[in-house]
């Protein structure tokens, strides 16, 4: 299992890598708040569908063509966990750039200014500004940045997990 976890992971996280620093490489320091979520669950996706791969290559390669649900969602869950660390990897480097160091002020702006746009009263918009740069200020912590990072992508990974080993297992 150890082989298939780490040659899929492995895929999965060069995949995640690329993915996000061409998409860095595209912004050219000014990221895009309106698609960037739409483009970086894509990446996630695309990344994860290596679990599926993986857990297809392990059932059909060592398991004679016969997984459980167990074995199926370990495999899977190990391979996206490999992703996810390659993941929080790669935006913590990204956050020591120039570019990545401003992201956060550069949203914090977005979103003031969105509010703005729609009309909110300025107390309001006061409030969330507060809000905003309180989250900042905790966001500075590498732990906290560490573990909210981890978050985005592993309940991605975690669900993908789920529907592949469902898909695939076979008695």
């Amino acid at each position: 299992m150890k082989q298939t976890v780490f040659k899929y992971g492995t895929i999965g996280a060069v995949i995640m890598a690329a993915l996000i620093l061409v998409t860095f490489l595209f912004n050219s320091g000014k990221p895009n708040f309106e698609w960037g979520q739409v483009i970086g669950y894509a990446t996630m996706i695309i990344a994860l569908s290596t679990v599926y791969l993986g857990i297809k290559s392990y059932r059909d390669e060592h398991q004679a063509g016969i997984i459980s649900f167990s074995k199926a969602f370990t495999v899977g869950i190990l391979i996206s966990l490999f992703a996810c660390v390659v993941y929080v990897i790669v935006w913590l480097i990204y956050l020591q750039t120039d570019a990545g160091s401003q992201m956060m002020d550069q949203y914090i702006a977005y979103s003031l200014e969105r509010m703005q746009e729609r009309g909110m009263d300025a107390a309001e918009i006061e409030q969330k500004r507060q809000e905003y740069e309180a989250f900042s200020k905790m966001y500075e912590n590498p732990l906290v940045r560490i573990g909210m990072t981890f978050m985005e992508i592993f309940p991605v990974g975690l669900i993908i997990s789920l529907v592949s080993a469902l898909l695939l297992k076979r008695r």
